[in-house]
């Protein structure tokens, strides 16, 4: 269970990216968040963000068209 969501749905790039990186830095180091967006470019926005900001991509799948992430914030 992540620490905190956040619902993304229905919001195009770079949105879920935006308010995703907004949440993280709430968030304490080691803590995680969950995603859910709607945005099939999500996979690789997300995938892209956490090789260049260093936080970890703990979890992506896909249920239907809902895509959900769990990002771990690093130090």
């Amino acid at each position: 269970m992540a620490d905190q969501t956040l619902d993304a749905k229905g919001l195009n790039c770079p949105l879920p990216i935006l308010r995703a990186k907004k949440a993280l830095q709430a968030l304490p180091p080691g803590g995680t968040l969950e995603i859910l967006a709607t945005d099939p470019g999500a996979v690789k926005d997300f995938e892209a963000f956490c090789r260049t900001t260093g936080n970890e991509l703990m979890e992506s799948t896909t249920q239907g068209n809902v895509f959900r992430f769990v990002l771990k914030r690093t130090g």
